[in-house]
């Protein structure tokens, strides 16, 4: 079954074809192959990459829109701008190829690459960029989340009981643990995390973005508003 899956959750501009298979006798996790994927580091350029990069993939697998069964795209936690193009983008290709579009929590997806270097009892604290000097956060444990999906200050992150961390490379030095290869949500990552959804073809719930606070021009309007005293 061929998934299309994006994520603008983070600053990296993420799209890729998934073969997801059953999974074999004997074995619990579905097999998700990565067919191509682009991804692209620039939390600017969202909305004028993403499209091409899904295009460029097909030509890349030699597919077409038609092969796909389904979509996969990251809802956040993210940054409003960025989230929602993504989000779109999905929502798109799923009307009008009349697919299925799940919504998977990006933070997931970075955890789920993750668990192939963790051994069992670990327990993995997720984070990424949420700007004003603060991250999106998750704690895993044997591949469940725990804790979470949440945002703060890296100071008042109660990371006590974590082992080891992944997600943004310059917010996981905040924290003293050791650090997995895994930045940001891979296509892999978001499919397998709809994996069982998607192989029962399921109804998926509709889409709702995790932004986890207001967005900042919404916050300055109220500001503005309580200055003016309207």
């Amino acid at each position: 079954m061929l998934v299309l899956a994006v994520d603008t959750a983070t600053p990296a501009v993420t799209a890729g074809l998934v073969e997801l298979e059953q999974a074999a006798a004997g074995v619990a996790t579905p097999g998700a192959r990565t067919l191509a994927s682009r991804v692209r580091v620039d939390p600017r350029a969202h909305a004028e990459v993403l499209t091409p990069q899904i295009l460029e993939c097909l030509t890349e697998a030699g597919r077409s829109r038609s092969d796909i069964a389904a979509v996969v795209v990251g809802i956040g936690p993210g940054p409003f701008t960025g989230l929602r193009v993504g989000m779109a983008t999905a929502a798109a290709f799923g009307d009008a190829l009349g697919l299925p579009v799940y919504g998977v929590c990006s933070l997931d997806a970075i955890a789920t690459a993750a668990a192939a270097d963790l051994t069992p009892g670990s327990e993995l604290l997720v984070v990424t960029d949420a700007r004003r000097r603060e991250v999106y956060w998750a704690r895993y444990r044997d591949g469940i989340r725990i804790a979470g999906p949440d945002v703060s200050k890296p100071g008042d992150l109660d990371a006590a009981h974590a082992t080891v961390i992944a997600g943004s490379a310059s917010h996981v030095d905040f924290f003293d643990l050791p650090v997995l290869p895994v930045e940001t949500p891979s296509p892999a990552g978001l499919v397998q995390v709809a994996a069982a959804e998607v192989l029962a073809r399921a109804v998926p719930e509709p889409l709702v973005p995790l932004y986890l606070r207001r967005p900042d021009a919404v916050e300055r309007s109220y500001r503005t508003l309580d200055r003016t005293g309207a």
